[in-house]
């Protein structure tokens, strides 16, 4: 990735979503000596999960399962902005003593924490999510406006915005559907308007090399392998053999934008 600077931060809604997105750049990049952060909105403490072994809540598993991830992957530094994870539809509301719920919190107030970690780590590089928020998660979209709002007010140079070939996406599902009988709750017209076409797409991260880091950092987040109907996405993926999951997961995709001027906030 060209005209990367020392320190580069991964912003992202939950844990276990760096693992899926961005887990082969971000050990690539802290391989070759970038000073990696990972920053994540929210514990993930609404999601869907496996059941407990011990007494722990959902938000601390799920925060310990983070930092085992970024251990495995080479970042120097974890940061949880303390937002409350809105839930799948977005509809959480905050109990007395709770945070805020992220996809309804001030952009500019989220923004101004997420910039003063730019600031801190005079980061040139900062990643964030596509305009349709991946498969639009209500937390998703809300980290598209805030990274684009963090890297103005920050002046941070690179904004890459993590997402999906969305015209290889569909190939494949078509394809695996000639041979696998989705569920009947499946809607795989979907994915028609869920992440990045091709043509936007303005990086392609070759991350082969990486895809054990990749695959342990996946593994990491075990509570996120069971829960709900069906098979997890995480569960499914690491049970694809070692060479079907290079081939499938060797790549990552990014759109850049340039962050519109602003003002940067004083690091204080």
């Amino acid at each position: 990735m060209p005209g990367v600077g020392r320190s580069c931060v991964f912003f992202h809604a939950h844990p276990d979503d760096e693992a899926l997105l961005t887990a082969g750049t971000m050990a690539r990049l802290a391989a070759r000596g970038r000073r990696v952060v990972l920053v994540v909105a929210t514990a993930g403490e609404r999601g869907l999960a496996a059941p407990a072994p011990g007494g722990n809540g959902l938000g601390d598993r799920r925060m310990a399962e983070l930092h085992r991830s970024a251990g495995l992957l080479g970042c120097a530094r974890v940061v949880c902005l303390g937002y409350g994870d809105s839930g799948l539809d977005g509809s959480a509301v905050a109990q007395p003593g709770e945070s805020q719920p992220f996809a309804s919190a001030d952009v500019e107030q989220a923004a101004v924490r997420l910039s003063e970690v730019l600031v801190e780590e005079r980061a040139q590089l900062v990643t964030g999510y596509d305009a349709a928020g991946g498969y639009g998660h209500p937390d998703h979209l809300q980290v598209h406006r805030v990274a684009a709002r963090a890297a103005s007010l920050a002046g941070t140079p690179a904004l890459l915005e993590a997402t999906v070939d969305r015209d290889l996406l569909l190939r494949v599902l078509r394809l695996v559907s000639t041979v696998y009988r989705f569920p009947p709750d499946f809607d795989r017209a979907a994915f028609e308007h869920a992440y990045t076409p091709a043509h936007h797409i303005t990086h392609r991260v070759d991350v082969r090399r990486f895809a054990a880091a990749k695959r342990a950092s996946m593994a990491a987040h075990v509570s996120q392998t069971g829960g709900g109907d069906g098979v997890r996405t995480l569960a499914a993926l690491l049970r694809l053999p070692v060479p079907l999951f290079r081939w499938v997961l060797g790549t990552e995709w990014y759109v850049r934008r340039d962050p519109a001027a602003a003002a940067p906030v004083a690091a204080g």
